[in-house]
């Protein structure tokens, strides 16, 4: 089959006809017979993708669609953002794989990430280059702890999403995912998240004093709790694959500082937070704290080339050679993405953009405060989400979900679900995302909550 260039159309939501189109049916059905069952995407987003351009993308049969999606976090300053394209295009004619070698684009990359972490951090720093994906930077966080501090425990939390890799699997609080799978890494202890809509210890929000916290606080500090000191407690500062939930302030600062009283190594997963998607360049900077261990991953080099990392405190750093390896840990055209993508990211103000535009779709989805069956509006910078549940038993609404999320499709809008039941609508549009783009997205997805209606 050759490819034929599919011409650029107007760049505004556009559907015509039933989804998927013939086109993307033919694709669809092509994927069905020769990929993996494993996937997922076009599953409940039945399209063919043709071509892509800032904010939007458009299918195999013309139809053109507001990305709120954008790779799932990966496509921070949108699809094919052209000077990204020139960096990693020019890297390709120099050096595209470099393994572990130094090189001058991966230094300029590892200056320029640096660079973007607070003072007190970026001088006892250290950088390790992973396989390309945020699973393998995870897997590579707990065997730098396990390794400094001789312990094999870990803590982890309910409702968290790590990665499927077999030892990020183990992280990840979705049973579902793990259950066909059996021997799994083992000594992973899961405590309650700061998820207030739901509290997690079942108390009424006027009597939370984060008492999720405290479970943990008293399990690690008692010597008959039943934990053994772990090699290391990770936590993301936003879930996101849970359910777009900012973690509260007082539930961060109190595991910082009970892991820094025992000396347990905190690990952060910015794998989805990090890059600006927050507002911040990591989001744990909201929080007022500093981890021990930051690992970063989808939004790296600002385009969707594959890179990831771990940034570190010096002092852990025990790893012999080749103690975590990975062949395309050296992805050049990613490097010289990223540098560029950080120049743009201070050239533009991107992190104002995310903001204010923030600060828009917080004011925009406000007017759902009052459905008896938005249980949540939640969010922070360009992460946001909307939780439906059954006013009557609290019951996560995902057939109600779903059924908003096909609608916004067939009117060119791409949302995301999350949570439990898939009942939270995901919003993480690219971080260069416009006022008119943010009230278009609004207004169809408003349309949609009030026309597909509320399960009988």
């Amino acid at each position: 089959m050759t490819r034929t260039p599919t011409a650029r159309p107007a760049l505004a939501p556009r559907v015509e006809g039933a989804l998927p189109g013939p086109r993307s049916a033919e694709f669809l059905e092509h994927q069905r017979q020769w990929e993996s069952s494993a996937r997922a995407y076009p599953r409940h987003l039945p399209i063919a993708i043709a071509g892509a351009e800032g904010s939007y993308l458009w299918d195999m049969d013309g139809n053109v669609f507001l990305d709120f999606l954008a790779g799932a976090g990966v496509l921070s300053l949108g699809h094919n953002h052209p000077e990204l394209v020139h960096a990693a295009t020019e890297q390709m004619h120099v050096l595209t794989h470099g393994l572990d070698f130094p090189t001058a684009a991966k230094r300029e990359f590892v200056d320029a990430q640096l660079s973007m972490l607070p003072p007190s951090l970026s001088s006892r720093m250290r950088m390790h280059f992973c396989g390309p994906g945020g699973a393998n930077a995870v897997d590579a966080a707990i065997k730098l702890c396990k390794t400094a501090t001789g312990r094999g425990d870990l803590v982890s939390f309910q409702g968290g999403f790590h990665g499927s890799s077999h030892a990020a699997m183990a992280l990840t609080g979705l049973v579902a995912q793990k259950r066909p799978i059996a021997n799994g890494v083992p000594g992973v202890h899961f405590f309650p998240y700061s998820y207030c809509a739901r509290c997690p210890v079942g108390l009424a929000p006027d009597t939370c004093a984060t008492n999720c916290v405290g479970l943990l606080e008293r399990s690690l500090r008692d010597p008959n709790g039943g934990i053994p000191l772990p090699a290391a407690v990770i936590l993301e500062m936003v879930q996101g694959e849970g359910g777009i939930i900012p973690a509260d302030r007082d539930f961060v600062r109190r595991v910082r500082a009970l892991t820094a009283e025992l000396d347990i190594p905190l690990v952060v997963d910015e794998v989805q937070t990090g890059c600006g998607r927050t507002g911040t360049w990591f989001a744990f900077e909201h929080y007022d704290i500093e981890p021990d261990v930051i690992i970063a991953s989808k939004a790296l080099s600002g385009m969707g080339l594959p890179v990831a990392v771990i940034f570190y405190d010096r002092r852990l750093d025990g790893w012999a050679p080749g103690a975590h390896t990975g062949t395309f840990r050296g992805n050049q055209a990613a490097f010289a993405a990223g540098a560029a993508a950080i120049r743009i990211v201070r050239r533009d103000d991107v992190l104002g953009n995310v903001r204010q535009r923030g600060r828009e779709l917080a004011q925009r989805l406000g007017v759902l405060h009052g459905d008896v069956w938005v249980r949540e509006v939640r969010g922070l910078g360009l992460m946001w989400g909307i939780e439906l549940a059954d006013p009557r038993d609290g019951r996560p609404a995902g057939a109600y979900a779903r059924a908003v999320q096909a609608y916004a499709l067939q009117h060119g809008l791409i949302v995301e679900l999350g949570g439990r039941d898939d009942s939270v609508i995901r919003l993480m549009p690219p971080l260069t995302v416009t006022a008119e783009e943010i009230e278009l997205a609004c207004a169809i997805l408003l349309d949609a909550i009030e026309r597909c209606g509320p399960p009988q």
